[in-house]
């Protein structure tokens, strides 16, 4: 695959899926291959939440905000094939509105074998693990339709290159659509880690 082909050249590459799924190891593969950058939500300076306020809905939007400005600088410092993720899924339902106009591409990994899943996370080591939640995150991510610019990267019983290969695959070769029309799905249909927005 040559990655100094024009066509396959995106403004920004954006990598969703449940917790313990791989978005982080496809995501770094992908960064040393394209050489764009590397943003994940939570790569930000440490910040104080104001008083009267609810701390889990302040602290993602200052980060899905203070992302969205980092990945579009970037862009505008001439840098492409940034590689963004981490976002609460919920968000994903915004990348079609924040960035149309953009040549960019969201890959949903998902795993049609549950268990492939729960064994990941299980053998992750960092922090505790809520596998109630990521089975209800599984089933509500795996569910939902995919949005504009967005395809699915089943990874069951797949090796970690294979499925950075058919990423690269669907990087490089799907076409997108940078004018549409849109309108936002119901929030109903998105997972959310926020508490708040009772989408758990």
């Amino acid at each position: 695959l040559n990655k100094k082909d024009d066509f396959t050249m995106r403004d920004f590459i954006f990598i969703i899926g449940a917790s313990g799924i791989g978005k982080t190891t496809l995501a770094k593969k992908l960064y040393e291959h394209y050489k764009g950058a590397y943003v994940e939500m939570s790569m930000i300076p440490e910040f104080g939440v104001p008083e009267g306020v609810d701390e889990g809905l302040f602290e993602e939007q200052v980060c899905w905000e203070f992302s969205v400005t980092q990945v579009k600088k970037f862009w505008e410092l001439g840098i492409r094939n940034i590689v963004a993720l981490d976002f609460d899924d919920l968000r994903t339902r915004d990348i079609p509105e924040v960035f149309k106009g953009f040549n960019y591409i969201t890959i949903k990994l998902v795993c049609s074998d549950y268990r492939q899943n729960y064994e990941q996370m299980k053998n992750r080591g960092n922090g505790l693990i809520d596998f109630e939640l990521l089975e209800k995150m599984s089933q509500k991510i795996n569910a939902r339709k995919c949005l504009v610019n967005e395809f699915e990267l089943d990874i069951a019983g797949k090796t970690v290159e294979q499925v950075f290969i058919e990423a690269l695959e669907i990087i490089e070769h799907k076409e997108i659509k940078m004018e549409y029309d849109y309108v936002k799905p119901k929030k109903e249909l998105f997972y959310s880690w926020v508490f708040s927005n009772g989408l758990r």
